[in-house]
C-alpha cells in the first residue's frame, strides 16, 4: 500500500522528537566520534544528526520506540544535515553519508514493522530543516539589503540533501520547520528537479512554523500567504509544526485546514519550554489540546515536534483512531 492510499483511510500518525529522545542518553564527545572523526579538530557534540553513523544503535531504538507506539511515519535524523548546517562542525563533505545512512536505518525500521503487519505499512519521511541562514532576512541590521546566503547556494544544498535521502530509501520528503518560504523555495525547486531527472513521483510534504501569536513566519508571512506562496508546487500535505504548543497553533491550523487543497498535517510541541529548556507538557494534557483538531476534522497527519516522546505519540495514535480524518474537495 501506497501512502496515497493510506491516508484515505485514517488519520496518519507522525513520530515524534528526534532530539528530544538523544537528550536522553546524555552523550558526551566521543559519542558523536568514529575512527574517521577521531582527530577532528572541530567539536562536534550536539551534532545530533551525525549520531546516524557514529550511535546507529541510539536512533535505531527511536525509531523502533515511534513505531512500537504506532507511528505510521517516522523521520530520518536529518533535520541539519546539509552542507550548510554542517559547515558549523567542518563536516561539509559528510553531508551524502549522513543522509543516506540515517535514510537506511529508518527504512530498515520501518519495513521491520511493516512485514509484521503487511496491512499497516510504515513510511519514511526524509526530514529536511530550515538552515541556520535565511533568504529572505539580513543577519546585519546595519545593512538590510545583505543576505547571507543566496538561492542557487540553497537549491544545491538541498539538492545534495534530496538525493542522498533518496538513494537511503525514503518515501516522502518533509521540509519542516519553515521560518523563511524563500528557503522552502529553493527546497522545493531541488526536489522537483531530482523528481524530474529521475523520473519519479515522491511525495513532498511541507510544514511551516509560525513564531508569534499574529500568525506569521520569521519572515513575516501570515499562515495564508505561507500556503498561498507554495501552492504552486505538487505538494502531498502542506502543515505547520514546532514553535507553539497545540493549543495555540490551532487556529492557523484552522486557516490552512479551510484554505489549502493538500493534505493538512500538524505536529505541535509538547507546549512551550520552561526556563531550563525543557518541555513539561504531559502526553494527557497535549491530546486534550488536540481533540479539536480531530473533532473539526481538520488534519490528516498528526504528531508530535519538541518535547514529544513515544508517550506523546502513544496517546495521540489511541486518540487518533477514534475520528475521522479531514476531507478535502479535490487534491493536487
Amino acid at each position: 500500500m501506497i501512502i496515497q492510499e493510506a491516508i484515505k483511510k485514517r488519520i496518519l500518525i507522525l513520530d515524534g522528537a528526534m532530539g528530544t529522545m538523544i537528550q536522553q542518553h546524555d552523550l558526551q564527545e566521543e559519542d558523536f566520534r568514529n575512527n574517521d572523526l577521531k582527530d577532528h579538530t572541530i567539536s562536534l557534540k550536539g551534532n545530533n544528526d551525525l549520531l546516524s553513523l557514529t550511535r546507529p544503535d541510539i536512533i535505531k531504538l527511536i525509531h523502533e520506540a515511534y513505531l512500537e507506539v504506532g507511528a505510521d511515519i517516522i523521520e530520518t535524523n536529518t533535520f541539519s544535515s546539509t552542507t550548510i548546517a554542517q559547515a558549523d562542525y567542518g563536516l561539509q563533505d559528510w553531508v551524502y553519508k549522513i543522509n543516506y545512512e540515517s535514510a537506511r536505518i529508518a527504512r530498515e525500521a520501518a519495513d521491520r514493522f511493516t512485514s509484521k503487519n503487511p496491512n499497516r505499512p510504515r513510511f519514511v519521511a526524509g526530514s529536511i530543516g530550515p538552515t541556520n541562514t535565511t533568504a529572505s532576512l539580513s543577519p546585519d541590521v546595519n545593512d538590510p539589503g545583505y543576505r547571507a546566503v543566496t538561492f542557487d547556494e540553497l537549491k544545491s544544498a538541498f539538492r545534495e540533501q534530496v538525493e542522498a535521502l533518496l538513494d537511503g530509501g525514503v518515501d516522502l520528503i518533509l521540509f519542516e520547520t519553515i521560518i523563511d518560504t524563500l528557503n522552502a523555495k529553493a527546497a522545493l525547486f531541488a526536489a522537483e528537479e531530482v523528481k524530474f531527472e529521475r523520473n519519479i513521483q515522491t511525495p513532498i510534504m511541507v510544514s511551516g512554523t509560525i513564531t508569534d501569536a499574529s500568525g506569521r513566519t520569521l519572515s513575516g508571512q501570515t499562515t495564508e500567504a505561507f500556503l498561498i506562496s507554495i501552492s504552486h508546487c505538487e505538494l502531498f500535505s502542506v502543515g505547520l509544526n514546532c514553535a507553539f504548543g497545540a493549543e495555540m497553533m490551532r487556529p492557523f491550523l484552522k486557516i490552512l485546514s479551510e484554505k489549502s487543497d493538500f493534505m493538512v498535517s500538524a505536529h505541535p510541541n509538547a507546549g512551550l519550554p520552561n526556563e531550563f529548556g525543557q518541555y513539561d507538557e504531559t502526553p494527557e494534557e497535549m491530546v486534550d489540546q488536540i481533540i479539536p483538531y480531530l473533532e473539526d476534522q481538520m488534519v490528516n497527519i498528526i504528531g508530535g515536534c519538541c518535547g514529544t516522546t513515544p508517550d506523546h505519540i502513544q496517546a495521540i495514535a489511541e486518540l487518533a483512531k477514534n475520528y475521522k480524518p479531514r476531507q478535502i474537495t479535490y487534491a493536487h
